[in-house]
C-alpha cells in the first residue's frame, strides 16, 4: 500500500476516535453515515480511471490536446445513465436477486466495474487509440451503472435528518476513492507501468459491495407494486420522470441543475493538461494535486457539514455556487505564474475546499429532491443533468479553446460561466420554488421525516 493510502487510513481512524469523544461528531459514526462513506470510496475511483489518470496517461504518450480532451466524452455515458436507471429500480436479477433488489445490483455492477477497469489496463493508447476509446467508454458504462446503485442505496439508507451528514461522509469517501486510486495509479505506473496501475486500482470497487452485503437492503427502500405487463413496464420507465415534472417549478429546478456547474466541470477536466504543460512531474502531481487536494477537500467537506446545519439548505448552497465559481480564478493565476509548487498547492487547495464544501450541500439538496419510490431513476436524472453540458463542452471544444486563447483566458471564461447558476438559484430561493419541488427523500409526505435522537 502506498504512503498516501496509509495516511488516508490513519486519518479515518483518528476521525473515528475523535468522534467518540466529541458529541457533535457522533452522527458521523452512525452506521448509515459510515455506509455512505464506504459507498463513496467505490463511487469515486472509476471517475479517476477515465478522468485525471487517463488524461495523464494519454498526455505522457504524446497524444495531442484535442484528442486527450475528446476522451472526456467517455464521461457523457454518466449523463446517459438516466435512460437505464429504471432497470435498477424495476428489474429483479435471477439468482443474485435473492440478496435483495439493491444488494444484488450492487454485486453485479461492482463486478462489471472491476472487469472494465482491467480491460482498460490491457490496452495500449499509443498502439490502439480506438481500442482505448472503447475501453474508456466501457468503464464509463460500468461506472455509471455502479453509481446508479450506489446513489439509490445511499439515499434509501440515510434518514432525512442524516442527509447532510451522509452527504458529507459520501464526499469524504468519494475523495478518498478518487484521490487514493489516482495516487496509487501514479505511483505504480512510475514503477511497474500503467497496466499494473489500473489493475491495482480495481480493488476500490469492493468497499461498496461489502457494505451492501453486510447491511442488506436499505431501510427506506420502496418498491412500486406490480411490474409484470407491458403497461406496468412503461409505468416503471415513465413514472419517475412524470412524478418529478409534475412538481411546481420542476422545469426551473432542472434548468438550474443543467447550468450550475458548467464552468466548474469545464475547468476541472483540463487541470492535468495544465500541469503537464507547466512541466510538473508525476510525483509533484501526486503530492500537490492528490495530496494537498485531498486534505483541502476534507476541510471543505467539514465546513460544508457545519454550514448546512447552521445556515440551512438555501444559503449554504448559494455560497457553494459562488465559491465553486471563483475557484477557477486560482488556476488562471497559476497558468500566468508558470511552474510553481506553491502556486499549484494554493490553486488546488482553494479549488478542493470549494468543491468539498459544495459537494456536501449540493448533494444533500439533490438527494432531497428524490421520491423514494423512484430513487435510482430520479437521482440518475439529477446527477446526469448536473454535468452534461460541461462535459460535452470539454470533450468538443476545451482543447481548441485552450490552444486558441491560452490557459489564463480559458479559466477566466469558466469563472464567468458560473454566474447563470448563481443568479437562478438566488431567484428560486426568493420565490419559494426550492421548497415546492422537494421530494419525499427530503422528509416530505411519505418521507419518514424524523429528527436526530
Amino acid at each position: 500500500m502506498s504512503t498516501t493510502l496509509w495516511v488516508l487510513l490513519v486519518a479515518v481512524i483518528l476521525i473515528a476516535l475523535a468522534a467518540r469523544r466529541v458529541p457533535a461528531l457522533q452522527p458521523y459514526l452512525e452506521k448509515e453515515s459510515l455506509a455512505a462513506f464506504f459507498l463513496g470510496v467505490s463511487s469515486g475511483f472509476p471517475y479517476a480511471m477515465i478522468g485525471a489518470t487517463l488524461t495523464t496517461r494519454l498526455a505522457q504518450e504524446g497524444i495531442d490536446k484535442k484528442t486527450v480532451t475528446a476522451f472526456t466524452l467517455a464521461f457523457l455515458v454518466y449523463n446517459l445513465k438516466v435512460f437505464w436507471a429504471w432497470v435498477v429500480d424495476g428489474v429483479h436479477l435471477p439468482l443474485l436477486g435473492r440478496l435483495g433488489q439493491r444488494v444484488s445490483w450492487m454485486v453485479l455492477s461492482g463486478a462489471a466495474v472491476i472487469a472494465a477497469v482491467i480491460n482498460l489496463a490491457l490496452v495500449d493508447p499509443s498502439a490502439a487509440l480506438s481500442a482505448t476509446v472503447v475501453a474508456a467508454v466501457l468503464v464509463g458504462v460500468a461506472g455509471a451503472t455502479f453509481d446508479i446503485v450506489i446513489d439509490a442505496y445511499r439515499i434509501e439508507t440515510l434518514k432525512p435528518y442524516q442527509l447532510g451528514t451522509g452527504s458529507g461522509m459520501s464526499q469524504y469517501g468519494w475523495r478518498i476513492g478518487s484521490a487514493g486510486a489516482g495516487a496509487l495509479a501514479l505511483v505504480v505506473s512510475a514503477r511497474m507501468g500503467w497496466s499494473a496501475a489500473y489493475m491495482s486500482c480495481a480493488a476500490f470497487a469492493l468497499p461498496a459491495v461489502f457494505t451492501a452485503l453486510l447491511l442488506g437492503e436499505p431501510s427506506r427502500h420502496r418498491e412500486p407494486a406490480g411490474k409484470k405487463g407491458l403497461r406496468e413496464v412503461w409505468t416503471s420507465i415513465a413514472g419517475p420522470f412524470a412524478e418529478f415534472f409534475q412538481r411546481h417549478g420542476a422545469w426551473l429546478v432542472l434548468l438550474f441543475i443543467l447550468v450550475h456547474k458548467i464552468g466548474d466541470t469545464l475547468a476541472n477536466l483540463t487541470f492535468r493538461l495544465l500541469f503537464d504543460d507547466l512541466g510538473f512531474s508525476n510525483d509533484e502531481i501526486a503530492i500537490y494535486d492528490v495530496g494537498v487536494g485531498f486534505w483541502a477537500y476534507l476541510i471543505g467537506v467539514f465546513i460544508g457539514g457545519v454550514a448546512y446545519a447552521k445556515m440551512g439548505l438555501k444559503r449554504s448552497v448559494l455560497l457553494a455556487l459562488v465559491l465553486m465559481g471563483i475557484s477557477n480564478l486560482s488556476f488562471a493565476a497559476l497558468a500566468a505564474a508558470g511552474h510553481s509548487n506553491l502556486g499549484m498547492a494554493g490553486a488546488i487547495g482553494f479549488e478542493n475546499i470549494a468543491s468539498g464544501y459544495g459537494g456536501v450541500v449540493v448533494v444533500a439538496y439533490f438527494s432531497a429532491l428524490c421520491d423514494l419510490r423512484f430513487t435510482a431513476a430520479q437521482y440518475a436524472l439529477i446527477s446526469a443533468s448536473a454535468s452534461v453540458v460541461g462535459r460535452f463542452a470539454t470533450g468538443t471544444t476545451a482543447g481548441g479553446m485552450i490552444e486558441g486563447m491560452g490557459y489564463t483566458n480559458f479559466y477566466l471564461l469558466t469563472t464567468l460561466l458560473a454566474l447563470p447558476g448563481i443568479v437562478l438559484f438566488w431567484w428560486m430561493s426568493r420565490t419559494g420554488l426550492i421548497d415546492a419541488a422537494m421530494g419525499t427523500a427530503g422528509g416530505g409526505s411519505d418521507g419518514d421525516a424524523e429528527t436526530p435522537g
